[in-house]
């Protein structure tokens, strides 16, 4: 039985630049599960994927340095959600793709990783996100860098959804079951107590 195939490097790009509210206002991606920061799970995890790991973050730039090859920032104090890091990602990636990850889905695994990269390889001019049963999951997600300038345009024009964004490429879906455990999103300190796979 043959492994899984091997691969061209990506960038990859995790998601910490939020204001944390429904965990008190605490950044998410430093808050501990398991013993360690939520991005560390995550760090591990792609580590070996990439060498051009792209963190964005908005407070706490030190602490998210140590993870990262290159941090990228919103350009105001207003946490413009999550568009606005994937926009500054796309125009500093080194490779044909980015990989995007929520800094709170610690039990993604390589497998769902590798479905992601391969599907993008084969369709190198569309995005690729996970469908969670009927839903579309845009923040898991790969983007071919060539349209960085077609996302930049998006947000000057005002579009703040990564969705919407995409939508114009025709995005391609890898799918997973509905309530896939692999996708669950550790957004609250009780989801932190209560999941324990």
């Amino acid at each position: 039985m043959s492994g899984p195939a091997v691969l061209p490097p990506c960038s990859i790009l995790l998601l910490a630049g939020g204001q944390g509210q429904r965990m008190g206002g605490r950044d998410k991606g430093l808050i501990e599960w398991r013993g360690e920061p939520l991005i560390q799970h995550l760090q591990r995890l792609t580590r070996p994927l990439t060498d051009d790991l792209i963190i964005s973050c908005n407070r706490n730039i030190e602490q998210y340095a140590r993870y990262a090859d290159q941090l990228v920032q919103d350009n105001n104090a207003d946490f413009n959600g999550p568009f606005a890091g994937i926009r500054a990602a796309l125009s500093v990636a080194r490779h044909d793709f980015l990989l995007v990850l929520p800094c709170d889905v610690p039990l993604i695994d390589g497998e769902l990783l590798q479905a992601l990269r391969e599907t993008a390889f084969a369709h190198p001019d569309q995005p690729v996100m996970i469908r969670d049963g009927e839903h579309w999951q845009p923040l898991l997600c790969m983007i071919p860098t060539r349209h960085a300038a077609a996302f930049e345009a998006a947000w000057q024009a005002g579009e703040r959804s990564p969705r919407r964004a995409m939508e114009q490429f025709q995005p391609v879906a890898v799918q997973c079951a509905a309530g896939d455990p692999r996708l669950a999103n550790f957004n609250t300190p009780d989801l932190l107590t209560r999941i324990t796979v």
